[in-house]
């Protein structure tokens, strides 16, 4: 069979779709398939959530042919573990479903040859837990950043980064946008950071307690770096992972990353007292998503415990 030509708008019916269709122009097809298939509207409108998640993850303009089994694997692994969001079973589960059915149908009606989510498999049984930092690990990677920002060639940057996701639990995406004003020096004992963050269309914001020590941190990185646009961090997520992945190899750490910062700041908390209101509020989450992280850093929390027993 002859490979249908390209289009050069976007498409209108399935017809018109092929392995070079990106995958925005597919999805409001894609709803009128699943309602055809007589789905219900909260269907249909989970289903469509799952698939922007794949946009935002593999890019909305990616081919839908360039999509491979390893491809959705790696996005599902970033939904649990790579997202800074709680991924729940069911929630998973879904996601899996959803991409079943999708490339399913761009099989079924010849957009793409093969389908590479049949062999996705679908996981049950408990979450598996988050990795996170111990205390001795902690002390080693503040050790070694220590050591970079008083060495030859002074880097603050590292202890910086670290201190801050060790202290406040902030997301990747959240770090990336912090500015100075973001940070409020009003107190000098008492310093706060103000992200700002939007919830059902209302922008709200949320205030951290921050270590007086790390001003005067992030006051010498300032002179090393010089930062453009009043952003703190003038470089990209990237680069950021980047900066934690050398002080793990520093550290002698098998791995730091945004995540493990963000559990292990949890962690850190819950076992200093916190109460579990004041962590939610602290990682910005919703009582709906609080359940079950609250349920893991429990576990957490008792795990670090038994290996620390031993």
């Amino acid at each position: 069979m002859a490979e249908r030509q390209i289009p050069l708008f976007q498409p209108s019916s399935v017809e018109d779709l092929n392995q070079h269709t990106q995958l925005r122009h597919t999805i409001s097809l894609f709803q009128d398939y699943l309602l055809k298939e007589g789905k219900s509207e909260y269907t249909v409108k989970a289903f469509t959530s799952d698939l922007q998640l794949l946009c935002e993850h593999s890019g909305e303009d990616t081919p839908v042919g360039a999509f491979t089994t390893q491809a959705l694997n790696t996005f599902l692994e970033w939904l649990e573990h790579g997202r800074g969001v709680p991924c729940s079973r069911k929630s998973y589960a879904r996601r899996v479903t959803t991409l079943k059915v999708y490339f399913k149908w761009l099989h079924h009606i010849g957009a793409i040859s093969h389908d590479p989510a049949r062999a996705v498999l679908q996981r049950s049984g408990p979450a598996p837990l988050a990795q996170i930092l111990s205390p001795d690990e902690v002390q080693q990677a503040l050790s070694h950043a220590r050591s970079l920002r008083r060495g030859e060639k002074p880097d603050a940057r590292p202890e910086l980064l670290f201190r801050l996701l060790l202290d406040t639990g902030i997301k990747k995406g959240e770090t990336v946008a912090l500015k100075r004003e973001h940070i409020d020096r009003s107190s000098p004992e008492h310093p706060l950071l103000i992200i700002k963050h939007k919830v059902r269309n209302i922008y709200k914001e949320r205030k951290i307690k921050l270590d007086p020590d790390w001003l005067r941190l992030l006051d010498e990185y300032l002179v090393q770096y010089t930062p453009k646009n009043d952003f703190i961090f003038d470089c990209t997520a990237r680069n950021l992972e980047y900066v934690l992945a050398d002080l793990a190899a520093g550290a002698d750490l098998p791995k730091i990353s945004f995540e493990m910062m963000r559990w292990t700041c949890a962690v850190r908390d819950y076992r200093a007292g916190m109460e579990p209101d004041a962590i939610r509020d602290k990682l910005g989450l919703s009582e709906a998503s609080w359940v079950e992280t609250h349920s893991k850093i429990r576990r957490l929390v008792e795990q670090q415990l038994r290996d620390e027993a031993q």
